[in-house]
Order: structure tokens, then sequence, then C-alpha cells
């Protein structure tokens, strides 16, 4: 089964202000088996326009990746990011297929 991922793209407005959603989500990612494959490492832009921080988070499937973006828990702590970042986020399921 291939795994689902959160793609985020995060330009953060005020760090002390973002620092409550850090905090409120670990445990919310927790419960969904969620794990960081990115979190704001260092990053170029090659192509298009980026963001400050690039975010991807592995779950164990592409309907847990939804589950948790629409639980009311995240819907809480989303509403601590408001206003201290600007986000892009995209959910996608991984591939399973063939490699070359």
């Amino acid at each position: 089964m291939a795994k689902g991922y959160w793609i985020a793209m995060v330009d953060v407005k005020d760090m002390d202000g973002y620092k409550p959603y850090t905090a409120a989500i670990q445990p919310i990612f927790k419960k969904y088996g969620a794990r960081y494959v990115t979190r704001g490492g260092q990053s170029e832009s090659v192509e298009g326009r980026g963001r400050s921080r690039s975010v991807i988070i592995e779950f164990p499937d592409y309907a847990s990746a939804q589950a948790c973006y629409r639980s009311p828990e995240y819907a809480e702590a989303k509403k601590l990011r408001l206003g201290s970042a600007d986000a892009d986020i995209i959910i996608v399921e991984g591939y399973d297929g063939p490699q070359p």
C-alpha cells in the first residue's frame, strides 16, 4: 500500500506565534502515524516559487493523511498557525510502482 504525504510550503511571519502550532500538532501527528521526512531544513528553489520552509510529512497511507488534515484536532491546531504563517499544503499519495 502506498504511503500518504503532506507537502507543505510555509512562510513563517512570526516564529513566536508559530511555536504553539508546532507544539500542538505533535500529538496529532503521532495519533495518525505521521513522521517528518523534511522539516524546514536547507533548501533551494530551482524552479517556480518556493517558500522559506519546505515540510514533507509521511503517513502510513493516503487515507490517514487525509483523515489527519480533516480531523477536529488538526482544525483546532491550524487556528494557532493562522496569522503567524502562510502555507500551501497538498496531500499526495505516494508511488508504490516499479522504479527506474
